[in-house]
Protein backbone atom coordinates (compact mmCIF):
# COMPACT_ATOMS: atom_id res chain seq x y z
CA UNK A 1 0.00 0.00 0.00
CA UNK A 2 2.65 2.56 -1.05
CA UNK A 3 4.29 1.27 2.53
CA UNK A 4 0.57 0.87 3.84
CA UNK A 5 0.56 4.52 3.23
CA UNK A 6 2.72 7.24 3.95
CA UNK A 7 4.21 6.31 7.30
CA UNK A 8 7.78 5.36 5.63
CA UNK A 9 6.95 7.51 2.64
CA UNK A 10 8.08 10.16 5.29
CA UNK A 11 11.16 8.55 5.62
CA UNK A 12 12.37 8.07 2.21
CA UNK A 13 14.09 11.45 2.31
CA UNK A 14 14.02 11.93 5.89
CA UNK A 15 14.25 9.15 8.52
CA UNK A 16 11.76 11.37 10.88
CA UNK A 17 11.89 10.97 14.46
CA UNK A 18 8.61 11.75 16.60
CA UNK A 19 8.79 12.39 20.14
CA UNK A 20 6.54 9.58 20.42
CA UNK A 21 10.01 7.49 20.79
CA UNK A 22 10.39 8.84 24.48
CA UNK A 23 6.96 9.05 25.38
CA UNK A 24 4.70 5.83 24.36
CA UNK A 25 7.88 3.63 24.74
CA UNK A 26 9.46 5.50 27.21
CA UNK A 27 7.50 7.33 29.19
CA UNK A 28 5.70 4.56 31.69
CA UNK A 29 8.98 2.98 33.02
CA UNK A 30 12.46 3.24 31.33
CA UNK A 31 12.72 7.36 31.22
CA UNK A 32 12.14 8.14 34.39
CA UNK A 33 14.03 5.15 36.32
CA UNK A 34 12.03 4.69 39.12
CA UNK A 35 13.95 1.38 40.19
CA UNK A 36 17.40 3.20 40.27
CA UNK A 37 18.88 3.18 37.19
CA UNK A 38 19.08 6.80 36.35
CA UNK A 39 22.72 7.99 36.81
CA UNK A 40 22.90 10.54 38.85
CA UNK A 41 26.84 11.19 38.31
CA UNK A 42 26.27 12.04 35.27
CA UNK A 43 25.18 15.81 36.13
CA UNK A 44 28.52 16.68 36.78
CA UNK A 45 29.45 16.01 33.45
CA UNK A 46 27.45 17.30 31.44
CA UNK A 47 26.77 21.24 31.36
CA UNK A 48 23.17 22.55 32.33
CA UNK A 49 20.55 22.96 30.35
CA UNK A 50 18.84 26.17 31.69
CA UNK A 51 22.11 27.77 31.22
CA UNK A 52 20.83 27.85 27.49
CA UNK A 53 17.41 29.25 27.23
CA UNK A 54 17.81 30.56 24.01
CA UNK A 55 20.30 28.48 21.65
CA UNK A 56 20.72 30.76 18.78
CA UNK A 57 22.23 34.07 18.17
CA UNK A 58 20.44 36.76 16.53
CA UNK A 59 21.52 35.83 13.22
CA UNK A 60 20.44 32.33 13.07
CA UNK A 61 23.25 30.94 14.07
CA UNK A 62 23.67 27.97 16.85
CA UNK A 63 25.17 29.27 20.11
CA UNK A 64 28.64 28.40 21.35
CA UNK A 65 27.25 26.84 24.72
CA UNK A 66 24.35 24.70 22.68
CA UNK A 67 27.73 23.15 20.18
CA UNK A 68 29.56 21.99 23.18
CA UNK A 69 26.70 20.16 24.38
CA UNK A 70 26.01 18.47 20.97
CA UNK A 71 29.78 17.67 20.50
CA UNK A 72 29.61 16.20 24.02
CA UNK A 73 26.49 14.32 23.33
CA UNK A 74 27.75 12.69 20.07
CA UNK A 75 30.97 11.63 21.91
CA UNK A 76 28.44 9.87 24.52
CA UNK A 77 26.84 8.29 21.80
CA UNK A 78 29.91 7.16 19.68
CA UNK A 79 31.05 5.57 23.26
CA UNK A 80 27.88 3.32 24.30
CA UNK A 81 27.24 2.90 20.60
CA UNK A 82 30.16 1.53 19.28
CA UNK A 83 30.48 3.12 15.64
CA UNK A 84 32.47 5.49 14.92
CA UNK A 85 31.75 8.89 12.62
CA UNK A 86 32.68 8.14 8.91
CA UNK A 87 31.13 11.63 7.35
CA UNK A 88 30.21 15.28 8.25
CA UNK A 89 26.85 16.77 8.63
CA UNK A 90 25.13 20.06 9.57
CA UNK A 91 22.96 21.07 12.44
CA UNK A 92 20.23 23.15 12.54
CA UNK A 93 17.85 24.03 15.01
CA UNK A 94 14.30 25.37 13.56
CA UNK A 95 11.44 27.21 15.48
CA UNK A 96 8.18 24.86 15.33
CA UNK A 97 6.73 26.84 12.59
CA UNK A 98 10.00 26.48 10.52
CA UNK A 99 10.10 22.51 10.66
CA UNK A 100 6.58 22.33 10.36
CA UNK A 101 7.00 24.06 7.01
CA UNK A 102 10.45 22.02 5.67
CA UNK A 103 8.62 18.81 6.70
CA UNK A 104 5.47 20.01 4.55
CA UNK A 105 7.90 20.82 1.53
CA UNK A 106 9.60 17.67 1.78
CA UNK A 107 5.55 15.62 2.02
CA UNK A 108 3.99 17.84 -0.08
CA UNK A 109 6.41 17.26 -2.81
CA UNK A 110 6.39 13.72 -2.90
CA UNK A 111 2.40 12.87 -2.30
CA UNK A 112 -0.59 14.46 -3.99
CA UNK A 113 -3.84 14.34 -2.84
CA UNK A 114 -5.03 12.20 -5.98
CA UNK A 115 -2.17 9.72 -4.59
CA UNK A 116 -3.55 9.90 -1.06
CA UNK A 117 -7.65 9.57 -2.22
CA UNK A 118 -6.33 6.52 -3.97
CA UNK A 119 -4.71 5.22 -1.02
CA UNK A 120 -7.81 5.68 1.05
CA UNK A 121 -9.57 3.34 -1.23
CA UNK A 122 -6.87 1.25 -1.33
CA UNK A 123 -7.04 0.80 2.86
CA UNK A 124 -11.02 0.78 2.26
CA UNK A 125 -10.89 -2.62 0.74
CA UNK A 126 -9.66 -4.23 3.62
CA UNK A 127 -11.55 -2.27 6.18
CA UNK A 128 -9.12 -0.26 7.14
CA UNK A 129 -10.61 3.31 6.21
CA UNK A 130 -13.36 5.24 4.45
CA UNK A 131 -13.06 5.59 1.70
CA UNK A 132 -14.39 9.22 1.32
CA UNK A 133 -11.50 9.68 4.83
CA UNK A 134 -9.20 12.53 3.81
CA UNK A 135 -5.84 11.07 4.27
CA UNK A 136 -4.06 13.70 2.77
CA UNK A 137 -5.12 16.27 5.23
CA UNK A 138 -4.67 13.99 8.12
CA UNK A 139 -1.31 13.71 7.88
CA UNK A 140 -0.63 17.23 7.03
CA UNK A 141 -1.88 17.73 10.63
CA UNK A 142 -0.50 14.73 12.42
CA UNK A 143 3.42 15.59 10.91
CA UNK A 144 2.86 19.53 11.90
CA UNK A 145 1.50 17.75 15.49
CA UNK A 146 4.24 14.67 15.96
CA UNK A 147 7.94 16.08 14.37
CA UNK A 148 10.33 16.52 16.93
CA UNK A 149 13.51 16.19 15.08
CA UNK A 150 15.02 14.48 11.72
CA UNK A 151 17.61 13.36 10.38
CA UNK A 152 17.93 13.88 6.72
CA UNK A 153 20.42 11.42 4.67
CA UNK A 154 20.42 13.05 1.24
CA UNK A 155 21.33 16.51 2.71
CA UNK A 156 23.44 14.92 5.75
CA UNK A 157 21.67 17.34 7.71
CA UNK A 158 20.69 17.48 11.42
CA UNK A 159 17.57 19.24 12.74
CA UNK A 160 16.20 20.15 16.16
CA UNK A 161 12.88 21.79 17.20
CA UNK A 162 13.50 24.46 19.61
CA UNK A 163 11.38 24.01 22.20
CA UNK A 164 11.84 26.07 25.80
CA UNK A 165 16.06 26.24 24.73
CA UNK A 166 18.28 22.93 24.20
CA UNK A 167 16.70 21.08 27.27
CA UNK A 168 16.24 17.07 28.02
CA UNK A 169 13.77 16.69 25.19
CA UNK A 170 15.64 18.65 23.01
CA UNK A 171 19.10 16.41 24.30
CA UNK A 172 17.47 13.63 24.04
CA UNK A 173 16.14 14.08 20.26
CA UNK A 174 19.56 14.94 19.69
CA UNK A 175 21.06 11.20 20.72
CA UNK A 176 18.54 9.75 18.83
CA UNK A 177 19.29 11.79 15.79
CA UNK A 178 22.49 11.82 15.84
CA UNK A 179 22.48 7.58 15.93
CA UNK A 180 21.01 8.21 12.37
CA UNK A 181 23.88 10.23 11.34
CA UNK A 182 25.70 7.27 12.78
CA UNK A 183 23.86 4.85 10.40
CA UNK A 184 23.82 6.91 7.34
CA UNK A 185 27.87 7.29 7.38
CA UNK A 186 28.43 3.54 8.69
CA UNK A 187 26.13 2.12 6.05
CA UNK A 188 24.73 3.98 3.79
CA UNK A 189 21.02 4.51 4.05
CA UNK A 190 20.12 5.15 0.81
CA UNK A 191 22.58 3.20 -0.88
CA UNK A 192 23.93 0.65 1.03
CA UNK A 193 20.13 -0.10 3.06
CA UNK A 194 18.87 0.09 -0.20
CA UNK A 195 16.02 2.83 1.64
CA UNK A 196 14.58 4.95 -0.41
CA UNK A 197 11.43 6.22 -2.23
CA UNK A 198 12.21 3.72 -5.27
CA UNK A 199 13.10 1.12 -3.49
CA UNK A 200 10.65 1.10 -0.94
CA UNK A 201 8.00 1.37 -3.89
CA UNK A 202 9.40 -1.62 -5.16
CA UNK A 203 9.01 -3.48 -1.58
CA UNK A 204 7.07 -2.13 1.21
CA UNK A 205 7.02 -4.97 3.83
CA UNK A 206 11.19 -4.90 3.57
CA UNK A 207 11.10 -1.37 3.88
CA UNK A 208 9.11 -1.71 7.15
CA UNK A 209 11.63 -4.23 8.08
CA UNK A 210 14.76 -1.63 7.41
CA UNK A 211 12.36 1.28 9.38
CA UNK A 212 11.89 -0.57 11.99
CA UNK A 213 15.74 -2.09 12.44
CA UNK A 214 17.10 1.93 12.07
CA UNK A 215 14.57 3.29 14.73
CA UNK A 216 14.92 0.53 17.03
CA UNK A 217 18.72 0.95 17.21
CA UNK A 218 18.62 4.83 17.53
CA UNK A 219 15.47 4.46 20.17
CA UNK A 220 17.63 1.82 22.46
CA UNK A 221 20.67 4.09 21.88
CA UNK A 222 18.67 7.58 22.77
CA UNK A 223 17.50 5.19 25.80
CA UNK A 224 20.90 4.08 27.10
CA UNK A 225 22.76 7.09 26.24
CA UNK A 226 19.67 8.87 29.40
CA UNK A 227 20.25 6.40 31.43
CA UNK A 228 23.66 6.84 31.25
CA UNK A 229 24.42 10.60 30.97
CA UNK A 230 21.14 12.28 31.35
CA UNK A 231 21.17 14.39 34.38
CA UNK A 232 17.84 15.13 36.77
CA UNK A 233 16.73 17.86 34.70
CA UNK A 234 16.87 16.34 31.79
CA UNK A 235 14.85 14.10 33.46
CA UNK A 236 12.71 16.79 34.89
CA UNK A 237 12.34 18.72 31.87
CA UNK A 238 11.53 15.75 30.10
CA UNK A 239 8.93 14.59 32.69
CA UNK A 240 7.09 18.20 32.08
CA UNK A 241 6.80 18.31 28.95
CA UNK A 242 5.17 14.37 28.86
CA UNK A 243 2.66 15.82 31.23
CA UNK A 244 1.94 18.63 29.27
CA UNK A 245 2.21 16.51 25.95
CA UNK A 246 -1.23 16.71 23.71
CA UNK A 247 -1.42 14.98 20.67
CA UNK A 248 -5.00 15.92 19.33
CA UNK A 249 -4.83 14.92 15.51
CA UNK A 250 -3.03 11.36 16.82
CA UNK A 251 -5.80 10.69 19.10
CA UNK A 252 -8.34 11.20 16.27
CA UNK A 253 -6.79 9.46 13.72
CA UNK A 254 -8.08 5.56 12.85
CA UNK A 255 -6.56 3.75 15.37
CA UNK A 256 -4.63 1.29 12.32
CA UNK A 257 -2.67 4.48 11.66
CA UNK A 258 -1.87 5.11 15.02
CA UNK A 259 -0.38 1.77 15.48
CA UNK A 260 1.29 1.84 12.15
CA UNK A 261 3.28 5.25 13.35
CA UNK A 262 4.34 3.95 16.43
CA UNK A 263 5.42 0.49 14.94
CA UNK A 264 9.16 1.35 13.81
CA UNK A 265 10.29 2.74 17.48
CA UNK A 266 7.97 0.43 19.82
CA UNK A 267 8.40 -3.09 17.86
CA UNK A 268 12.02 -1.76 16.37
CA UNK A 269 12.87 -1.32 19.63
CA UNK A 270 11.70 -4.75 20.89
CA UNK A 271 14.05 -6.10 18.11
CA UNK A 272 16.58 -4.82 18.27
CA UNK A 273 16.99 -5.20 22.24
CA UNK A 274 16.38 -8.97 21.31
CA UNK A 275 19.53 -8.70 19.01
CA UNK A 276 21.80 -7.09 21.61
CA UNK A 277 20.53 -9.36 24.49
CA UNK A 278 22.19 -12.29 22.55
CA UNK A 279 25.00 -10.66 21.15
CA UNK A 280 25.63 -7.12 22.26
CA UNK A 281 26.05 -4.13 19.64
CA UNK A 282 27.69 -6.48 17.43
CA UNK A 283 24.43 -8.74 16.93
CA UNK A 284 22.77 -5.25 15.70
CA UNK A 285 25.57 -4.19 13.06
CA UNK A 286 25.09 -7.56 11.36
CA UNK A 287 21.74 -6.73 11.01
CA UNK A 288 22.96 -4.04 9.16
CA UNK A 289 25.24 -6.52 6.90
CA UNK A 290 22.09 -9.17 6.87
CA UNK A 291 18.87 -7.01 6.96
CA UNK A 292 15.47 -7.72 8.24
CA UNK A 293 12.90 -8.28 5.24
CA UNK A 294 9.51 -8.86 6.56
CA UNK A 295 7.65 -7.72 9.69
CA UNK A 296 7.65 -11.45 10.35
CA UNK A 297 11.28 -10.54 11.37
CA UNK A 298 10.54 -7.82 13.32
CA UNK A 299 7.57 -8.64 15.28
CA UNK A 300 9.39 -12.63 15.93
CA UNK A 301 12.96 -11.70 16.21
CA UNK A 302 13.65 -15.67 16.53
CA UNK A 303 12.53 -16.20 12.79
CA UNK A 304 15.69 -13.79 12.07
CA UNK A 305 16.71 -14.12 9.43
CA UNK A 306 16.42 -17.46 8.32
CA UNK A 307 12.59 -17.26 8.05
CA UNK A 308 12.08 -15.16 4.87
CA UNK A 309 8.84 -14.46 3.09
CA UNK A 310 7.77 -16.76 0.29
CA UNK A 311 7.62 -15.76 -2.57
CA UNK A 312 3.70 -15.87 -3.73
CA UNK A 313 2.86 -15.78 -7.68
CA UNK A 314 0.02 -13.39 -8.77
CA UNK A 315 -1.54 -13.29 -12.24
CA UNK A 316 -2.12 -9.61 -14.05
CA UNK A 317 -5.95 -9.29 -13.91
CA UNK A 318 -6.22 -6.89 -16.58
CA UNK A 319 -7.21 -9.23 -19.17
CA UNK A 320 -9.73 -10.50 -17.48
CA UNK A 321 -11.36 -7.41 -15.93
CA UNK A 322 -11.18 -5.13 -18.79
CA UNK A 323 -9.11 -2.18 -19.42
CA UNK A 324 -11.96 -0.04 -17.46
CA UNK A 325 -9.85 -1.15 -13.97
CA UNK A 326 -7.31 1.05 -12.95
CA UNK A 327 -4.62 -0.71 -10.84
CA UNK A 328 -4.54 1.47 -7.83
CA UNK A 329 -1.63 -1.20 -5.48
CA UNK A 330 -0.16 -4.51 -5.25
CA UNK A 331 2.31 -5.39 -3.49
CA UNK A 332 2.86 -7.36 -0.02
CA UNK A 333 0.54 -7.39 2.80
CA UNK A 334 3.00 -9.12 5.66
CA UNK A 335 2.03 -10.25 8.73
CA UNK A 336 1.61 -6.57 10.88
CA UNK A 337 -1.25 -5.47 8.10
CA UNK A 338 -2.72 -8.82 8.77
CA UNK A 339 -3.13 -8.54 12.30
CA UNK A 340 -4.17 -4.37 11.52
CA UNK A 341 -6.79 -5.90 9.17
CA UNK A 342 -8.41 -7.87 12.06
CA UNK A 343 -7.47 -6.33 15.31
CA UNK A 344 -8.02 -2.57 14.11
CA UNK A 345 -10.83 -2.10 11.53
CA UNK A 346 -12.67 0.95 10.71
CA UNK A 347 -15.70 -0.74 12.21
CA UNK A 348 -15.19 -0.76 15.90
CA UNK A 349 -17.85 -3.78 16.32
CA UNK A 350 -15.64 -5.94 13.90
CA UNK A 351 -12.65 -5.64 15.61
CA UNK A 352 -11.19 -9.34 17.22
CA UNK A 353 -9.48 -9.05 20.42
CA UNK A 354 -5.67 -8.17 19.93
CA UNK A 355 -4.10 -11.65 21.71
CA UNK A 356 -6.60 -13.26 18.87
CA UNK A 357 -5.44 -11.28 15.86
CA UNK A 358 -1.82 -11.41 16.66
CA UNK A 359 -2.41 -15.71 16.67
CA UNK A 360 -4.28 -15.23 13.71
CA UNK A 361 -1.37 -13.16 11.83
CA UNK A 362 1.16 -15.28 13.43
CA UNK A 363 1.99 -18.17 11.27
CA UNK A 364 2.20 -15.94 7.94
CA UNK A 365 4.56 -16.92 5.23
CA UNK A 366 3.87 -14.73 2.54
CA UNK A 367 1.08 -12.83 0.31
CA UNK A 368 0.31 -10.68 -2.66
CA UNK A 369 -2.28 -8.79 -2.94
CA UNK A 370 -3.64 -6.46 -5.76
CA UNK A 371 -6.29 -3.41 -5.57
CA UNK A 372 -7.85 -2.38 -9.04
CA UNK A 373 -10.24 1.12 -9.17
CA UNK A 374 -13.33 1.36 -11.39
CA UNK A 375 -13.77 5.62 -11.76
CA UNK A 376 -16.79 5.92 -13.41
CA UNK A 377 -18.55 3.12 -11.06
CA UNK A 378 -16.52 3.47 -8.26
CA UNK A 379 -16.39 -0.15 -7.67
CA UNK A 380 -13.20 -1.89 -6.24
CA UNK A 381 -11.57 -5.23 -6.69
CA UNK A 382 -9.13 -6.66 -4.32
CA UNK A 383 -7.42 -9.54 -4.10
CA UNK A 384 -5.29 -11.41 -1.05
CA UNK A 385 -3.47 -14.19 -1.46
CA UNK A 386 -1.71 -15.58 1.51
CA UNK A 387 0.37 -18.51 2.00
CA UNK A 388 0.54 -19.58 5.79
CA UNK A 389 3.09 -22.09 7.33
CA UNK A 390 0.69 -25.11 7.81
CA UNK A 391 -2.64 -25.80 6.96
CA UNK A 392 -3.11 -25.58 10.92
CA UNK A 393 -2.16 -21.58 10.47
CA UNK A 394 -4.41 -21.27 7.57
CA UNK A 395 -7.01 -22.47 9.42
CA UNK A 396 -6.56 -20.53 12.35
CA UNK A 397 -6.60 -17.63 9.92
CA UNK A 398 -9.76 -18.68 8.16
CA UNK A 399 -11.50 -19.44 11.55
CA UNK A 400 -10.57 -15.60 12.84
CA UNK A 401 -11.57 -13.63 9.67
CA UNK A 402 -15.21 -15.45 9.61
CA UNK A 403 -15.94 -14.02 13.23
CA UNK A 404 -14.19 -10.28 12.00
CA UNK A 405 -16.86 -10.60 8.73
CA UNK A 406 -19.33 -12.33 10.71
CA UNK A 407 -19.60 -8.67 12.20
CA UNK A 408 -18.84 -6.52 9.11
CA UNK A 409 -20.60 -7.97 6.23
CA UNK A 410 -23.04 -9.77 8.14
CA UNK A 411 -25.15 -13.75 7.31
CA UNK A 412 -22.78 -15.46 4.70
CA UNK A 413 -24.46 -15.94 1.55
CA UNK A 414 -23.10 -19.35 1.11
CA UNK A 415 -21.48 -20.90 4.13
CA UNK A 416 -19.62 -23.93 3.63
CA UNK A 417 -16.45 -25.60 5.70
CA UNK A 418 -13.95 -24.02 3.96
CA UNK A 419 -15.24 -21.07 1.55
CA UNK A 420 -17.76 -18.22 2.53
CA UNK A 421 -19.33 -15.55 0.87
CA UNK A 422 -20.79 -12.92 1.56
CA UNK A 423 -22.46 -9.64 0.09
CA UNK A 424 -21.84 -5.98 1.55
CA UNK A 425 -22.57 -2.77 0.74
CA UNK A 426 -19.09 -2.48 -0.53
CA UNK A 427 -19.80 -5.61 -2.80
CA UNK A 428 -18.74 -9.42 -3.12
CA UNK A 429 -16.75 -10.81 -0.52
CA UNK A 430 -15.13 -14.51 -0.95
CA UNK A 431 -12.82 -16.46 1.37
CA UNK A 432 -11.51 -19.57 0.70
CA UNK A 433 -9.16 -22.01 2.53
CA UNK A 434 -7.08 -24.86 0.33
CA UNK A 435 -4.61 -26.22 1.84
CA UNK A 436 -1.70 -24.24 3.48
CA UNK A 437 -3.36 -20.81 1.40
CA UNK A 438 -6.33 -18.31 1.89
CA UNK A 439 -7.84 -16.09 -0.35
CA UNK A 440 -10.13 -12.87 -0.08
CA UNK A 441 -11.54 -10.97 -2.70
CA UNK A 442 -13.81 -8.71 -3.22
CA UNK A 443 -15.57 -7.94 -6.64
CA UNK A 444 -18.72 -5.96 -7.91
CA UNK A 445 -19.96 -9.24 -7.91
CA UNK A 446 -20.01 -12.90 -7.25
CA UNK A 447 -19.70 -13.97 -10.98
CA UNK A 448 -16.10 -11.63 -11.10
CA UNK A 449 -15.20 -13.02 -7.83
CA UNK A 450 -15.83 -16.17 -9.28
CA UNK A 451 -13.71 -15.45 -12.01
CA UNK A 452 -11.05 -13.70 -10.11
CA UNK A 453 -10.71 -17.34 -8.15
CA UNK A 454 -10.74 -19.22 -11.00
CA UNK A 455 -7.58 -17.25 -12.38
CA UNK A 456 -5.66 -16.63 -9.37
CA UNK A 457 -5.52 -20.29 -7.79
CA UNK A 458 -4.68 -21.99 -11.25
CA UNK A 459 -1.75 -19.88 -11.22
Amino acid sequence: MNRKIVISCLVFVLVICVILSCISIGAAGYLWWDQGGFNESAASNTPSPTAIPEPLTEDGTIIPAVQVQMELIQRQVIQLRGLEPNGDFSRNIFSPDQLKQRVLDDFLEDYSVEEAREDAITLAAFGLLDPNFDLHTMYIDLLSEQVAGFYDNETKEMVIVQGKGFQGPERLTYAHEYVHALQDQNYDIRAGLSYSDEACEDDSERCAAVQALLEGDATLSELNWFREHGTSQDQSEILEFYNNYESPVLDAAPMFLAEDFIFPYEEGLNFVEYLYDHGGWGAVDQAYEHLPVSTEQILHPEKYPDDRPLNVAFPELSELIGTDWIEYDRGVMGEWYTYLILALGSEEASRQKEKVAARAADGWGGDAYAVYYHPSNQSTIMVLNTLWDSPDEATEFFKTFKDYAKVRFGRPVDNQKSFITWESQDGYHLMQRSGDQTTWILAPDSETAQAILDDVTQK
